[in-house]
């Protein structure tokens, strides 16, 4: 059984957070207050605090891409994962790394795409088609 993890960051606006978590994503919203809110992200509890975003630097190196480190991410199944990726494409969603797959016929073969929130703070989304090879090495 998966165990949801709860992750809690700073926003520099609520509504903002709202219209993109719960608009643009789809996450469910569930209890707030004036400075801050909590989604279903998928299964997994954030909570949004107004406040100032995290530092971030592109110091990830991942292949050939050099990524935003620290970020925050989730995995879903290939079929979700697209849906999720043809709704950011088509709502012009910026994207520091675009979808597309990576390690492709190696073992850890995944679908990935990098984006920020509207308060900067990046997120990662990848998809397996095989969600028992998340872990595969």
């Amino acid at each position: 059984m998966l165990m949801p993890f709860h992750l809690a960051y700073h926003v520099t606006d609520l509504n903002d957070a709202r219209t993109f978590y719960g608009g643009l994503l789809g996450c469910v919203e569930g209890r707030s207050t004036d400075t801050w809110v909590d989604f279903d992200f998928f299964g997994h509890q954030i909570s949004l605090h107004l406040g100032t975003p995290f530092v971030t630097t592109n110091t990830g190196k991942v292949g050939e891409h050099m990524v935003p480190m620290p970020h925050m991410g989730l995995v879903l199944p290939y079929e979700l994962w697209r849906k999720l990726a043809d709704r950011l494409e088509s709502a012009g969603q910026e994207f520091v790394l675009p979808p597309s797959v990576r390690f492709e016929g190696e073992p850890g073969e995944q679908w990935t795409m990098f984006f920020r929130d509207p308060s900067g703070n990046p997120i990662e989304i990848k998809g397996f088609k095989d969600m028992a090879r998340i872990f595969a090495s």
